[in-house]
């Protein structure tokens, strides 16, 4: 008897786990999925260079693991990237990349390979997504390209997990559709990466995901989220300010990938967005003589 390819066993995930001078959150991340129930996972731990030496303290306590030392900091993306590579090289079908300050709870892999199997057309999927330090509350549950901005939205952000996950259509689902996945954590299938690619390394970090989001479903591939798979997400609390490498860093990627993906109607309308808003906060920042956010933002409108 041939078994349907959702009944077939699972193959090995492999996940990619990046550490930068966060020893104690990727501690408890490594010891998160190596604790998943129902599927077995080859674990590589990546160091970008760490300068406080966490990298090898860390290769040192899980000395079962892969590890790689990046030799500088690459980002996310580009850490990602060599992750990706290195589970290529040895057969993987699926890989799971996730930041380090996350917990994943005991099925969360099994759950989001579960659902990524039952459709051919999956290229990623994503889990349920909560506060590490407010369980209850939504963190990422789908989310939605915004065209105009060129940002990925979080739907549901910060609406309690019992609501989102009593929506009218929900039972039996075993994963839902969205236009925007965040690369918190990102289940991938191999063949929808053979053909698009992964990260767009230069990108570093921020707007990364949304990229790769817009580049699978361009090639005919769904994206989406598990409602049934949980990861636990350390968030600064809500309401603070971004930092100076994050303004930088998410408006200069969002103008890339305006300029290499939008057609011309689309980078006006961003345009008569963008940089109003950004002489705003721009104007915003000096007058609070907050000089480094305010430096960030006219290197994130001038970098290329």
């Amino acid at each position: 008897m041939t078994l349907a390819p959702a009944q077939r066993p699972f193959p090995a995930v492999f996940v990619v786990v990046i550490n930068w001078n966060g020893e104690t959150d990727t501690a408890a991340c490594l010891d998160s999925f190596l604790a998943q129930r129902g599927v077995t996972t080859e674990i590589l731990l990546i160091d970008n260079a760490s300068p406080d030496g966490s990298g090898e303290r860390l290769g040192k306590r899980y000395p079962t693991l892969a590890y790689r030392q990046a030799g500088e900091n690459l980002g996310y993306a580009g850490g990602s990237n060599c992750g990706i590579k290195w589970a290529m090289t040895r057969g993987a079908e699926w890989i799971v990349v996730v930041n380090n300050d996350t917990v994943a709870e005991p099925e969360c892999v099994l759950r989001m390979l579960e659902a990524a199997r039952s459709d051919s057309r999956i290229a990623a999927l994503a889990p349920l997504t909560v506060r590490f330090d407010s369980p209850d509350r939504v963190w990422f549950a789908g989310g939605r390209f915004d065209r105009v901005r060129a940002v990925g939205v979080h739907r549901q952000f910060g609406v309690q997990v019992d609501e989102v996950l009593r929506k009218p259509g929900a039972d039996g689902r075993l994963w839902r559709e969205c236009t925007f996945l965040t690369g918190c954590c990102l289940l991938l299938r191999r063949s929808a990466l053979d053909q698009v690619g992964s990260f767009r390394a230069d990108f570093f970090a921020y707007v990364e995901d949304l990229e790769l989001s817009i580049r699978l479903r361009k090639a005919g591939w769904r994206i989406g989220w598990v409602p049934d798979a949980r990861l636990l997400h350390r968030v600064p609390p809500a309401g603070m300010h971004p930092s100076p490498m994050q303004i930088r860093l998410r408006d200069r990627n969002r103008r890339r990938l305006v300029r290499e993906q939008y057609p011309f109607h689309w980078k006006l309308l961003f345009a008569l967005w963008f940089w109003p808003t950004r002489a705003a906060h721009l104007v915003r920042y000096t007058f609070l003589r907050d000089w480094p956010r305010a430096r960030a933002i006219v290197t994130g409108m001038t970098e290329r």
